[in-house]
């Protein structure tokens, strides 16, 4: 069976690992500190911060925006559930926006027509790697500064609406030549065993705040809160005579520790010289196999402006309906080769149709969903599994479709 997106795990992985262990810092440490320094070197932000996940990222910048009870985000509705879980944890309102039919992406004129007088944060989303249009969210944000309410003391600091990408896709990715974590105002990565850069499990927040804010001030406090608010975390506890600490407010515990961080550091520093030529390949393999077909569409990952960072294959197939492609890729699974689909998309989860959501209100998204297989595209994937997952999709597709 070929698999979907195994890990690469190798010696050098293995070694550093190793390392961590026998170094006594399995917790956050050196590592951990060391990556946030490389993270921010790389992406060109202004500091970052590694947390256990992508998710914990997400909420933790919008507890720290002040979003609760009776505030609006928007979102796309093409989206991983993690996206609007986060706002519903805060008690604030998801509000869900279509996407664009070209690339999955958000539709920014879909966000201008949603924004209100509660509208507190946009959080669009780099579908499998590809950017989305910063520059005009970011112009939208300020053009729309009149209509903020500022009600803590963060909003009235920036004075509009913040903008946080979902980057959990787009490591790597970039925009006018500018890599993700650095297009807005905080980006959020995750390094999950799926993602391109893993750590097993956990995330990056990319602080890259205008000023008044202080961005390393920023991360400071965010160390403190996302370690149960205590203000000396066991690094800085370790150094002589420097046991005491205390308890600055009721915060949560979601670092990254130096054992997920080490790998993340193996990752990185082959990252855009051995892992992206590899995914880049994959996807240019897969590009060539299907182009000539007219029945179907292909994913964009390049233009002028933008980057992919190959994160997903989302091959479309044009005019067939949901069940069709669900028997495609049943056939497809028969022939020992794993395929998934990106995303069941949010309104359409029990949860969320019984706040009162309908997929009837975002026709491009179901569009998009109903059409796509996501095939696999991982480090070891060999010139031979390539072959014979577009061999199993085309032969699928002709026993599906004659």
């Amino acid at each position: 069976m070929i698999p979907f997106s195994p890990p690469r795990i190798d010696d050098k992985i293995i070694e550093e690992v190793t390392a961590a262990l026998k170094s006594g810092w399995i917790t956050t440490g050196p590592r951990t500190k060391l990556f946030e320094k490389k993270i921010t070197e790389y992406c060109g932000n202004k500091t970052t911060l590694c947390l256990n996940s992508a998710t914990a990222g997400l909420e933790i910048m919008l507890r720290w925006y002040g979003v609760g009870q009776g505030d609006e985000v928007i979102l796309p509705a093409y989206t991983y559930s993690a996206t609007a879980n986060v706002i519903i944890h805060c008690g604030a309102i998801p509000v869900f926006v279509d996407v664009n039919s070209e690339d999955f992406n958000i539709n920014v004129s879909n966000i201008e027509n949603a924004i209100t007088s509660k509208t507190k944060v946009i959080m669009p989303v780099d579908f499998a790697g590809f950017p989305c249009n910063y520059n005009e969210i970011n112009a939208l944000v300020i053009k729309h500064k009149s209509t903020f309410i500022a009600t803590t003391e963060n909003q009235k600091k920036l004075g509009r609406i913040l903008v946080l990408s979902d980057s959990a896709h787009s490591f790597g990715g970039t925009y006018y030549e500018k890599k993700c974590g650095s297009l807005t105002d905080v980006s959020v990565f995750s390094f999950h065993a799926v993602k391109n850069l893993t750590t097993a499990e956990g995330g990056a927040v990319a602080l890259n705040l205008p000023e008044p804010f202080d961005n390393t001030e920023v991360y400071n406090y965010l160390c403190m809160f996302t370690l149960h608010g205590q203000n000396k975390d066991a690094l800085a506890k370790t150094q002589k005579g420097n046991w005491k600490y205390d308890i600055i407010e009721a915060g949560y515990k979601c670092n990254m520790t130096d054992l997920s961080a080490a790998i993340g550091l193996i990752e990185l520093e082959r990252y855009d010289n051995d892992t992206q030529i590899k995914r880049k390949e994959i996807f240019e393999l897969y590009n060539n196999a299907f182009s000539t077909d007219d029945r179907f569409q292909i994913p964009i990952q390049v233009t002028d402006t933008k980057n992919g960072c190959y994160h997903l294959y989302p091959l479309r197939i044009k005019n067939i309906s949901e069940q069709q492609r669900d028997a495609i890729m049943k056939e497809i699974f028969d022939c020992d080769v794993s395929v998934n689909v990106h995303f069941l998309p949010v309104p359409a989860m029990t949860f969320y149709k019984k706040l009162g959501y309908d997929m009837k209100d975002y026709p491009v998204t179901y569009d998009n969903y109903s059409r796509e297989i996501s095939l696999p595209i991982y480090y070891n994937l060999t010139t031979e599994n390539i072959q014979t997952v577009i061999n199993s999709v085309i032969l699928s597709l002709n026993k599906i479709l004659c």
